[in-house]
């Protein structure tokens, strides 16, 4: 008996998630556990197994297709087995609509004074300027030199998808080739490569040019004396194992004050809603995360209700995941408020961007000598920067700052704060 495989969920925030690669062909046997396809939202990637033993013998889709989640994607079943009441009627993305053959498009010989010519619908083609199209499909429509903007979608959520662009491509009748432009003088510009944007890219572009449009962010840059932080944090390295802790680091400590001091400062534990302040109980706290794929930001869910060496396993465990691309969608919102550190890669200040609608952010910088008058002299001492942006709209400069003097004192004396 034929079984069907479905797009999974994952998370209770994903709609739909993008086919990146088929790992079986049609007509392949698979075992019950052998990776059927890969899969991503726009944050995280996934490998979907198989939950049956037979023969792939469709797919229902095509790599680069947007799926809605508990959409088909495939059927396994015995070979030769008849599936056609388990096929739509309509044309799958896997197999576009069949068309008669065109004769092959050849590349031209480039030469530096002639553009290479784009083909392009007629006057009497209506062209979109805001489409929706798979990765795939807009490989494909660069590689025939095609204007995709004049493709009619047919693909989940009105998205052009590659049967669309092969359809475009056979429409001769309303096709014209644009006349190639001279350039004149013969000029070497040099090569270049275009690379398509990740999915995880695309949704950091969008969110980052949000974040700068649409809020009034201000910058406030502060220092703290870290001599003791790093005494303790020497004494916890030096009884780690003894006491069973786990490998707590600067950033960690520093999340620590942030989750604390937060709940004393409600107007920055929160987020901005255009026509209202939601203000939070508690401390979801965002912790960026570089990865291969890009940035990533778990959220570490009450972190001011954690113990120091309870957060540092957290921590350690979300950025794991975030960077083996693993990490469930649920954990990667919600934060009410963001820490972000570069001071590892010896930045000494920076501006960090809020993720909207929280309304702040904190920038950890490194570690710079600095001097103060003790007795009439100049004594050395280890700095480490801290810069806070916050959304302008929701709050002030003197409250802000207010929040870093407490923060700084916190970090400054802080082995005396833990006994709070």
């Amino acid at each position: 008996m034929a079984n069907v495989v479905i797009m999974p969920r994952q998370g209770q925030s994903v709609e739909s998630c993008i086919i990146t690669s088929w790992e079986v062909n049609e007509g392949d046997f698979v075992n019950e556990g052998d990776v059927l396809f890969t899969y991503e939202t726009d944050k995280t990637a996934f490998e979907e197994t198989s939950k049956f033993s037979g023969v792939l013998l469709k797919q229902l889709v095509a790599e680069g297709d947007d799926v809605p989640v508990l959409d088909d994607v495939a059927i396994i079943g015995e070979a030769g087995e008849d599936i056609s009441g388990l096929v739509k009627a309509a044309p799958s993305a896997a197999e576009p609509a069949k068309v008669e053959a065109a004769a092959p498009v050849q590349a031209a010989p480039q030469r530096a004074e002639v553009a290479q010519p784009v083909v392009a619908p007629a006057q009497s083609a209506v062209r979109r300027d805001d489409v929706n199209i798979s990765p795939r499909a807009k490989r494909i429509a660069t590689e025939m030199g095609l204007d995709y903007g004049y493709a009619e979608p047919t693909g989940p959520n009105d998205r052009i998808i590659e049967r669309d662009i092969m359809r475009l491509a056979q429409q001769p009748s309303i096709m014209e080739v644009a006349q190639p432009a001279v350039l004149g003088d013969q000029l070497n510009v040099g090569g270049y490569s275009d690379i398509a944007l990740s999915t995880v890219r695309k949704a950091i572009a969008k969110s980052m040019h949000h974040s700068l449009a649409s809020m009034a962010q201000l910058t406030h840059s502060f220092s703290f004396d870290a001599t003791q932080i790093i005494n303790y944090r020497k004494q916890l390295k030096a009884n780690a194992k003894t006491l069973g802790l786990n490998s707590i680091t600067y950033n960690d400590i520093i999340l620590y004050a942030v989750a604390r001091v937060l709940l004393h400062h409600p107007d920055l534990n929160a987020h901005f809603l255009d026509d209202k302040m939601r203000l939070f109980d508690q401390v979801n706290l965002g912790m960026a995360v570089d990865t291969p794929r890009g940035l990533l930001v778990p959220t570490i869910y009450g972190a001011d209700k954690l113990s120091l060496n309870e957060l540092s396993a957290q921590t350690k465990q979300l950025a794991s995941g975030a960077q083996a691309g693993t990490i469930s969608p649920d954990l990667l919102k919600n934060a009410t408020f963001t820490v972000s550190n570069l001071g590892t890669f010896g930045v000494e200040h920076f501006t960090p961007v809020i993720n909207p609608p929280q309304v702040g952010i904190i920038g950890v910088n490194n570690m710079q000598v600095k001097f103060k008058m003790v007795d009439g002299e100049a004594v050395p001492y280890q700095a480490m920067g801290l810069s806070l942006t916050y959304d302008h709209r929701a709050i002030d400069g003197a409250p802000a700052s207010r929040f870093m003097q407490e923060l700084c004192n916190f970090l400054e004396n802080f082995t005396v704060m833990l006994a709070r």
